[in-house]
This record gives C-alpha cells, structure tokens and sequence, in this order.
C-alpha cells in the first residue's frame, strides 16, 4: 500500500497504480500457491502411500478371513461327525441303562428271596459258634488228660525196654 501511494504521488493515473496492485496480487498469490504446494503435495503424496498400506492391510485381512472360514469350515464337518458319533453313543448307552434297569429289577426280586436265608444263616451262626465252644472244651478237657495220663506213662516208660 505505501508503494502504492509512491506511485500515486509521483503523478501516475489511476490505471497505472491499478495495474501495479494486480501485478502484485498476483505475486502474492503465487507465493501463497507455493506455500500451499510445498504443504499439499507431500500430505498428498503421505496420503496416497497410507491410502496403499491401508488396502495391503484389508486385503491381508481378507485373505486370513478367508483362511479362517475355510479352517473352521473343515473343523464343522469333523465335528458334525464326532456329534453324530455321541449321539449314537448316547442312544447305545440308552438301551444299556433299559437293561440295567431291568435285571436291577431282578435283583431286587432275588434279593427279597434272601432275607428267610439270612435268618437260617443267622441260626447257623449261633450253631457255628456253639460248636467252636464245644471243640474249645473238648480240648481243654484232652489236654487235662494228657496231663494226667502222661505222668504216670513217663514214669513206666523208664521201666519199660524200648
């Protein structure tokens, strides 16, 4: 502006200073536009590379995705199988439990048959342990009379020849 002024003052027309300002406009604008290029370009050219490592990214993980679908793909149809198995397992232990339950049934029936026999097992018992006393005093009664009978014999064995 003072420039401006300058030329006014040295007696130039009103066309001449505005032909100066646009001179200078247009200066200015050019330097503004270089700043700008010297921001712009790299951030364009940053932009354009983060833009590229962006896509390798998404396409990295497309590609494991597709890995992981086709791995779990392959691990359904083996447990699909392995499910199949239990459950013919599961109806295999079924009819094994039907069966159990069945001779249960007829264990309790031969279990009830046994409770008379466990009363005559319990005569026997008292008769078992009546008898033990008996042999216990059959041989109290043996080894009284070997006392008695064996002194006398050790006395007439020393007499006798043999």
């Amino acid at each position: 502006m003072v420039q401006e002024k300058e030329h006014v003052d040295q007696g130039q027309g009103p066309g001449e200073g505005q032909a100066y300002s646009m001179d200078r406009l247009s200066e200015a604008f050019e330097t503004s536009a270089r700043r700008w290029e010297l921001i712009v370009y790299p951030s364009l050219f940053a932009f354009i590379i983060l833009a590229a490592y962006g896509f390798f990214l998404v396409y990295s993980l497309a590609k494991d995705v597709h890995y992981l679908a086709v791995s779990v793909d392959s691990n359904m149809t083996v447990l699909a199988s392995n499910m199949q198995s239990v459950s013919d397992n599961m109806g295999n232990m079924t009819a094994n439990i039907r069966t159990m339950s069945g001779y249960m049934s007829e264990i309790n029936d031969k279990v009830s048959t046994l409770e008379p026999m466990l009363k005559t097992i319990g005569s026997m018992d008292r008769s078992i342990r009546s008898m033990t006393m008996s042999t216990y005093i059959m041989r109290q009664d043996m080894s009284r009379m070997n006392h008695n009978v064996s002194r006398p014999m050790t006395f007439m064995n020393s007499f006798m020849p043999w």
